[in-house]
């Protein structure tokens, strides 16, 4: 018996739209209708019209699915799958691999959404949003940094988000180095070959949106003590002699003067203007105690400074027979950079220095300019150092001593080097400067206290006429102020 080729085609088709069959379109997306009919016809004319998702009964409310790049999903509906249709294909690639199962891949970042009808004809839209994965830093910082618990890494479109809050800046600085190993290479899409033998662009280059706060208390205080002592000894002893004696027609002269006319005593023997003996002495010691309390505020990872004392021009020469002045600090000066760590430990760079105006200046000489010109001298002592300590306490920076010691002798040859008779002849000059410098730094965690803190200039009332020329007072009596806080007295800032 033959059979008509067109019962075939209907048993065909019949056989086909059965119970849990799968739909007869073998792309994994289905195209739109229009463009479908349009070529249809060019490929093969006989072959059956492919037409998208025919929806029944109300809209259900959409579904919401998050993919990561490059990776799968199964998603399983209550009933078998008809027809299925995907929004944007270079975004989503969507196969049936069972009658209730479909095969879910992210290709590459951005958003879509997925038409699935059932064999009820009730259709179900899915909007699916394809981000990078943000679990591998995730993981990754419970196992370098297990005691920082307040991070979350989210993913936006390309972006990495770190929101929450960590201890302190250092950890800071590593979370964000660790986030950036994992977007150092811009995410790319799967290459997705199509029948016209494109591919898939790559995504955007990723990058890192920090929202991280920092949890500790960011505001250092370095309370300075800055202790020096020095000690001067100045002898002088300055002799002039004037000896003329007469025998016959020969004079003999004997003259030495190694007077400097600037000591304030002296013993002097004179007889004539040709017979004199004049001694000039002078001792000067001296003592100098120098100490200052600088209070220096600085935010973690920032430079804090002071500088009580003065500047003075020093002359540079330039080109072209040009001069130009150049600032010169000197006093009592402090740099610092604190770094607050974790645990209360703060690390300090800091940097003191004393410096003063030396007696001693150095002398120019030049062509325009009439005698000598003196330049001023500073001298310097400074410490560097960085060191780690807790909130509170303290650290000393010692053993800065100078001592110099000079001796100066001006004397007649031969006669200056007799014994005891060679004073009458010789200037000695001798000089001994010792001095010890000592640092005490402390440093605080602090944040700044509410306005309305008492001042001690608050009770402080000028006197009136009548107190100051009759009572003889600067002041005028006032009832007490109430003492402020002990916080307060010392600093603006409340220690934390």
């Amino acid at each position: 018996m033959k059979t008509c080729p067109a019962i075939l085609f209907v048993l065909a088709l019949a056989a086909g739209t059965g119970t849990g069959a799968v739909t007869p379109v073998r792309d994994p997306v289905i195209a739109p209708p229009a463009a479908a009919e349009a070529e249809a016809p060019a490929r093969n004319p006989a072959a059956p019209r492919t037409e998208g998702p025919r929806c029944r009964g109300e809209a259900a409310t959409p579904g919401r699915l998050a993919l990561q790049l490059g990776k799968s999903t199964l998603m399983r509906l209550p009933e078998p799958v008809v027809q299925r249709s995907v929004g944007n294909p270079a975004v989503l690639q969507a196969m049936l691999v069972a009658p209730e199962t479909l095969y879910l891949v992210g290709v590459d970042v951005g958003s879509t959404n997925m038409i699935v009808q059932g064999k009820s004809g009730n259709c179900s839209v899915i909007e699916v949003t394809v981000a990078m994965d943000a679990g591998g830093l995730q993981g990754t910082l419970a196992a370098v940094l297990p005691e920082e618990k307040g991070i979350a890494v989210t993913a936006a479109a390309d972006s990495l988000v770190l929101s929450g809050t960590v201890s302190d800046g250092p950890t800071l600085a590593q979370v964000l180095e660790l986030a950036q190993a994992y977007v150092r290479r811009p995410a790319r899409g799967l290459v997705k070959a199509d029948e016209g033998g494109a591919a898939a662009a790559p995504g955007g280059n990723a990058r890192i949106v920090n929202l991280l706060a920092v949890g500790a208390p960011q505001q250092v205080m370095l309370e300075v003590k800055i202790a020096e002592v020095s000690k001067t000894l100045l002898d002088k002893l300055e002799a002039g002699t004037a000896v003329r004696l007469k025998g016959g027609e020969w004079t003999a002269s004997l003259l030495s003067n190694f007077l400097s006319g600037t000591l304030k005593g002296g013993i002097e023997l004179f007889k004539s203007a040709n017979n004199a003996l004049r001694v000039d002495g002078e001792r000067n010691h001296g003592l100098v105690r120098v100490l200052a309390e600088p209070t220096v505020m600085a935010i973690s990872g920032q430079e804090g400074s002071f500088l009580a004392g003065g500047k003075i021009f020093v002359p540079v020469a330039q080109d072209n027979n040009k001069v130009t002045l150049e600032e010169k600090e000197f006093g009592v000066g402090l740099r610092f950079t604190p770094t607050v760590l974790a645990g209360g430990r703060i690390n300090l760079k800091v940097a003191p220095e004393v410096s003063e105006l030396s007696r001693n200046g150095v002398g120019l000489s030049a062509s325009g300019i009439v005698g000598n010109a003196i330049l001023p001298l500073i001298t310097t002592r400074r410490a560097t150092t960085t060191v780690q300590l807790f909130d509170g306490q303290s650290f000393a920076i010692g053993g800065l001593i100078r001592n110099n010691q000079v001796t100066n002798i001006d004397a007649l040859p031969g006669l200056g080097e007799v014994p005891v008779l060679g004073t009458l002849f010789r200037s000695t000059d001798f000089q001994h400067d010792r001095s010890e410098l000592l640092f005490v730094v402390t440093a605080h965690l602090v944040k700044p206290l509410p306005p309305g803190q008492a001042l001690p200039t608050d009770a402080l009332q000028p006197a009136g006429r009548a107190e100051m020329f009759i009572g003889g007072r600067l002041e005028a009596e006032g009832p007490a102020a109430a003492p402020a806080p002990a916080a307060a007295q010392s600093s603006p800032f409340q220690l934390k």
